[in-house]
C-alpha cells in the first residue's frame, strides 16, 4: 500500500473547509452581534487562527513522517507524559463532538426535506421522537464508521464533496445578497453605522462581559485545523502542499465568514427578523435563508406573497443540504483522524495490539468500531434515559465547551520549545525571529486563556452555578482520565520490559 494515491492541495483545502467551516457560524455570529461579530470574527482569526494554523503547519511540515498529528507534535516539544494527557483531552472533546453531531443530524435531514424542522413529530414504532433520532443517529453512526473503514480514499471523497457543497452553496448566498445590494441601489435592512460595527442590536450581548464572551464564538467559529495533523501522511509533497493548504483554506474562512455577516444585513433587519421569540440559535440558519428567498421572490422576482413563502421554503431546503452534506463531511473526516492521532501517533506499548492493528485498507478498524459503540451506547443512554440522560448530555456539552479549547494551550505553550529543537529538517518555516516567536505565542496562548475564563464566568454571572462548575470541570476532569491511563499503561508495560531484559 505505498503506492496509495496522495491527496492533492485542492482536496486538502475542501476537506478542511468539510471539518471546520460552518454557515451556521456566520447566522449565529449575526444572531449574537450583528454587524459587529465582524470585528471579534477578524480579531479571532489575527489573534488565534492565522498565528496557530501557520504553527501547526510548521508542526505538521517538520513531522510530516509521524502519524500522530497532535500526538507527535507535543511528544517531540514537551515530552511523552503531557503528551499523551493533552492529546487525550483533545481526543474526548471530539468523541463529544460526534457523539452531539449523530444526535442532532435529523434536523438539517428534516430541513432538507420538509423546508423545516419536523422532527419533534418523528416517531417509529410507538417511540418518542428523542428515541426516534437517537435510533437514527445510531444507524448513520454504524455507516459512516463502516463508510470510514473502507480506507482513507473514501474519507477525502466524502469530506470533498462535502466542502465543495459548502463552498458553492456559501457562494450563491454571497452572489444572491450582492444582487439584492445592486438591486436596492446600496439599501442594507439592517442600517450600518460606527455604532452598529462596535455593538450588538441583541439585548443579551449589550454588556461588556456578554461582549468579550462572545469572542469565544469567533476564536471556536476556526477551532478544528490540528485535526489536518493525522492526515499529514496522506498528502502529497507535505513539507510544501500541507502548510499551503491551510493558509488557502484560512484566507477562504477569513474572508467568507467577514463577508458573510455584512451580506446577512442586505435582506434582514435584526429587529423584524430575528428579535422575535420564536428565533433561537438552534434555527437560527432556517430563519435566515428562509427570510432571504421570501425577499428574493417578493422583490427581485415580484412573485405573489404565497410563492414567495415557498420560494423561501426552498432555500431552507438548500441550507438543510448544506449542513447536511457539512455534518457528514465533518462525521467522516473526525471519526478517524483524532482516533488515528491518539492511537497510532503515541506508542504502541500503552494500547492492546488490536486496538494498534491495521486492515487491509490501511485502517485501524477495530478500534473505530470500539469507539462507534462507546458512543452507540452515550447516544443510547441520552435518547432513552428520560431527564436525567437529558441532564448528562447538556452536562457533556458543557463540558465539551471548554475541553476542546484546552490544547490549544498545550500546542501554544510547546511551540517555543519545538522551535529550539536540532536536527529537524524544517521545509517550511514562518516563525524565525525567537523574540517574536515568543510574543506572538505569549499573545494566542492568553487569548485561548481569557476565553476559556469568560466562557466560565458568563454563567457565574447568570446564577447558574450548576453549569460553571461542570463547564470548568470538563477538561480537569479528562485529563485526570488520560493521566490515570497513562500511569496504568506505563506500569503494566515496565514489569514486560524488564523480564525481556533478563
Amino acid at each position: 500500500m505505498e503506492n496509495q494515491k496522495k491527496m492533492s492541495v485542492t482536496a486538502l483545502v475542501l476537506m478542511i473547509f468539510a471539518s471546520i467551516f460552518g454557515l451556521g457560524n456566520v447566522t449565529t455570529a449575526y444572531y449574537q452581534m450583528g454587524y459587529g461579530a465582524i470585528i471579534w470574527y477578524i480579531a479571532g482569526a489575527l489573534l488565534f487562527f492565522i498565528p496557530t494554523s501557520l504553527m501547526f503547519a510548521e508542526y505538521g511540515s517538520a513531522l510530516k513522517e509521524s502519524q500522530g498529528g497532535i500526538y507527535s507534535w507535543l511528544e517531540v516539544s514537551i515530552g511523552e507524559k503531557p503528551a499523551f494527557i493533552g492529546a487525550f483531552v483533545w481526543y474526548a472533546a471530539w468523541v463529544i463532538t460526534l457523539v452531539s453531531q449523530f444526535s442532532t443530524i435529523c434536523i438539517p435531514i428534516s430541513g432538507l426535506i420538509f423546508g423545516k424542522d419536523t422532527t419533534q413529530s418523528w416517531h417509529l414504532l410507538g417511540m418518542s421522537s428523542t428515541e426516534t433520532l437517537g435510533l437514527i443517529g445510531i444507524g448513520l453512526l454504524i455507516l459512516i464508521t463502516w463508510l470510514a473503514t473502507r480506507g482513507f480514499d473514501k474519507i477525502e471523497k466524502v469530506a470533498s464533496a462535502s466542502g465543495a457543497v459548502i463552498i458553492g452553496i456559501s457562494g450563491l448566498f454571497i452572489v444572491a445578497s450582492i444582487l439584492m445590494l445592486i438591486l436596492n441601489h446600496g439599501y442594507l435592512a439592517q442600517p450600518m453605522s460606527a455604532h452598529a460595527i462596535v455593538s450588538s442590536p441583541n439585548p443579551q450581548f449589550k454588556s461588556p462581559i456578554a461582549i468579550l464572551s462572545f469572542f469565544v464564538y469567533a476564536v471556536f467559529a476556526y477551532a478544528g485545523m490540528e485535526t489536518m495533523g493525522g492526515t499529514i501522511d496522506r498528502v502529497d509533497k507535505p513539507e510544501r502542499n500541507f502548510p499551503k493548504g491551510i493558509i488557502l483554506a484560512g484566507i477562504g474562512m477569513i474572508l467568507i465568514y467577514a463577508l458573510g455577516i455584512f451580506l446577512w444585513g442586505v435582506t434582514a433587519n435584526w429587529h423584524k427578523v430575528l428579535g422575535t421569540d420564536s428565533t433561537n440559535l438552534g434555527n437560527i440558519t432556517l430563519v435566515l435563508m428562509q427570510n432571504l428567498g421570501y425577499t428574493i421572490g417578493r422583490e427581485v422576482l415580484h412573485l405573489p406573497v404565497h410563492q414567495a413563502l415557498i420560494m423561501g421554503q426552498w432555500t431552507d431546503r438548500l441550507i438543510g443540504f448544506e449542513e447536511m452534506m457539512s455534518v457528514f463531511g465533518s462525521m467522516t473526516v473526525l471519526i478517524y483522524s483524532p482516533l488515528k492521532t491518539i492511537l497510532l501517533g503515541s506508542p504502541k506499548r500503552l494500547w492492546p495490539e488490536k486496538l494498534t492493528k491495521l486492515n487491509s485498507r490501511k485502517m485501524p478498524a477495530f478500534a473505530m468500531w470500539m469507539q462507534a459503540i462507546v458512543m452507540g451506547i452515550i447516544i443510547f443512554g441520552v435518547s432513552f434515559g428520560g431527564k436525567s440522560a437529558q441532564q448528562f448530555y447538556t452536562v457533556l456539552t458543557d463540558m465539551n465547551n471548554i475541553t476542546s479549547s484546552v490544547p490549544y494551550l498545550f500546542l501554544i505553550l510547546a511551540f517555543p520549545f519545538f522551535k529550539r529543537i536540532k536536527n529537524l529538517n524544517r521545509s517550511f518555516e514562518v516563525y524565525k525571529n525567537r523574540k517574536l516567536t515568543n510574543t506572538i505565542c505569549v499573545v494566542s496562548w492568553i487569548t485561548i486563556f481569557f476565553g476559556i475564563v469568560f466562557t466560565i464566568i458568563q454563567p457565574v454571572l447568570q446564577h447558574d452555578a450548576y453549569t460553571a462548575f461542570w463547564t470548568a470541570f470538563g477538561p480537569v476532569f479528562f485529563a485526570l482520565v488520560g493521566w490515570i491511563f497513562y500511569r496504568h499503561a506505563s506500569r503494566n508495560v515496565e514489569p514486560a520490559v524488564e523480564e525481556e531484559l533478563d
